[in-house]
């Protein structure tokens, strides 16, 4: 059995009430494992997105429709520029991320190489009050840039405290693994896709502090997180074990800043996220990522409930 944790800003200290539950429950003879998001589950505003700090203004709503060019000329314009800053920005409860979109002291600006530990003292309207402008004016110049394409981020669930500091509380529990990955279901709003990377990049090797040996979050990543889902045919390298390998190069890795493409149905969008240092994907035995490039071998299959161990195997 396994539950999701995170650190709700409603309830901040709830995640250690259900870290203390899983404990007892493991002790009682109850198998029960938490996932844990390695990062902040987090919005992604934009021109391009579902969301934007603007999406209320009234001003704003009268170009929200046309392409993003065009938007994007008429946001650069001084005259309209000026009456969309003075509009005072409504928030609507009943939008989408209505309550949210508003947050600018915790909205920031994504780089190219995204930094998902910000400090708050870099959040819009921190920027905002040390230049003297309003937090509008400051989100609006982010999300003009790269003709547009500019991004901001907001941090929400496993950011309580402005830091990952319950994060990794959390990821080092005796029974939790890391999970939650978001491939995609929301397409314009999120995309945490890249967990899988945060998670070894970030914290096998990058942070400053607290990070977590790389054997252990292998361990994690790999063989329990498949044995949480009863998949004890893969999730380590054995005779007779599924052929289910990534060859990753630890110091190469990277990931870039999520963008937007038009590839679903109805020329849809979707947020995708490049990543560096993913060398080989074998899945079955066969290669079906060659340096983050799809191949033609297909030989994923549905999975019917669990799946033993190979026979004679020691797990």
């Amino acid at each position: 059995m396994s539950i999701s944790i995170a650190r709700n800003p409603m309830m901040p200290d709830a995640f250690r009430c259900l870290l203390d539950h899983l404990t007892a429950a493991n002790a009682d003879g109850l198998a029960m494992t938490g996932q844990v998001a390695p990062r902040a589950v987090g919005l992604i505003l934009g021109l391009e997105c579902t969301l934007n700090p603007f999406l209320t203004n009234p001003v704003y709503r009268e170009i929200a429709d046309r392409p993003l060019a065009e938007r994007v000329a008429a946001l650069r314009d001084p005259v309209f520029r000026e009456r969309l800053l003075a509009e005072a920005a409504e928030r609507s409860q009943g939008k989408l991320g209505g309550n949210l979109i508003g947050r600018f002291d915790l909205l920031f600006e994504m780089g190219d190489e995204p930094d998902y530990e910000p400090s708050l003292d870099t959040s819009i309207a921190a920027v905002a009050a040390r230049s003297e402008r309003s937090p509008e004016e400051v989100a609006l110049d982010a999300m003009l840039a790269d003709d547009g394409h500019g991004l901001l981020y907001l941090p929400f669930l496993n950011y309580v405290d402005g830091n990952l500091d319950g994060c990794h509380e959390m990821l080092v529990h005796p029974h939790t693994v890391p999970g939650l990955s978001d491939g995609g279901a929301h397409v314009g709003t999120i995309c945490d896709g890249s967990f899988p990377t945060t998670l070894l990049a970030y914290w096998g090797r990058d942070r400053d502090h607290d990070r977590i040996p790389l054997p252990f979050l292998v361990q994690r990543h790999c063989r329990d997180t498949a044995r949480t889902v009863g998949l004890f045919d893969r999730g380590v390298i054995a005779p007779g074990y599924r052929a289910d390998l990534n060859v990753v190069d630890f110091d190469r890795l990277r990931l870039h800043k999520p963008q937007i493409v038009h590839d679903l149905p109805a020329n849809g969008r979707r947020f995708i996220q490049r990543a560096d240092g993913w060398r080989h994907t074998i899945v079955a035995g066969h290669e079906t990522y060659h340096d983050g490039v799809a191949t033609d071998a297909l030989p994923g299959r549905l999975i019917r409930g669990a799946q033993p161990a190979p026979t004679g195997s020691r797990r």
